[in-house]
């Protein structure tokens, strides 16, 4: 076993354990290809932070993107990505679940490229990688049947649920990736949670298993209008 290979898998297996997220060995096998292909683009592309460490990579965006497995439980789940960049979270839930159904939205083509290459490269079927906003209805139609819908490029919770307000099927379940001020962007979006008729439902809170850095889920069901 190389060397960056026995780094990232023994970072990755023991931060999931800390966070008591299980996953096959097949799973990790998949992430450490993507993680070595990231590495690899990342030279001559924009997709990670510049002088990033073997274990900041890891933590930063495999666990990270990893802590939104227990809200993906169950049947047949179709997740909407939105502002990928380079695939977090939502290439990595799919490595890790490739049973999964994944719609990735990416408006710079080189990041899409990527995003191809990887899902190609892992022989993930089911991904479809979009060159687009999330506001395009001619390539992103509002009636597709996503039941989870999330980001890490959105700062902000408000904007965010505006944003895929349109994308409004019973059930659905719009996931906020969140740091430690939370609750003051809750408080800034009580309008258009009320008036798009979104209910927040549970939040799940967390801190990475190195770094200690606060995580939060915040997970808002739509379609509640009265």
């Amino acid at each position: 076993m190389s060397e960056s290979k026995t780094i990232f898998t023994q970072k990755l297996e023991k931060g999931l354990a800390i966070l008591e997220i299980s996953l096959s060995g097949e799973a990790v096998e998949r992430l450490f290809v993507y993680f070595t292909e990231l590495r690899k683009w990342s030279r001559k592309v924009n997709l990670i932070a510049k002088g990033a460490t073997y274990e900041e990579i890891v933590e930063n965006h495999f666990i990270d993107s990893l802590t939104l497995l227990p809200l993906l439980e169950g049947g047949d789940v179709h997740l909407l990505d939105v502002g990928s960049g380079a695939g977090f979270p939502g290439l990595v839930l799919k490595a890790a679940r490739p049973e999964m159904r994944l719609t990735l939205v990416e408006p710079r083509l080189k990041r899409i490229s990527f995003l191809k290459h990887v899902a190609r490269t892992l022989k993930l079927e089911g991904v479809e990688a979009l060159a687009c906003r999330v506001e395009d209805e001619r390539l992103l139609p509002s009636d597709q049947d996503f039941t989870h819908v999330t980001s890490r490029a959105v700062s902000e919770v408000g904007p965010f649920l505006e944003m895929v307000s349109r994308f409004s099927n019973p059930g659905l379940q719009v996931i906020c990736m969140k740091g430690p001020k939370w609750q003051q962007e809750l408080e800034r979006a009580e309008t258009i949670v009320r008036e798009n008729g979104y209910v927040q439902s549970k939040t799940l809170s967390c801190r990475l298993p190195f770094s200690g850095a606060e995580r939060n889920m915040l997970v808002f069901l739509t379609n509640t209008r009265l």
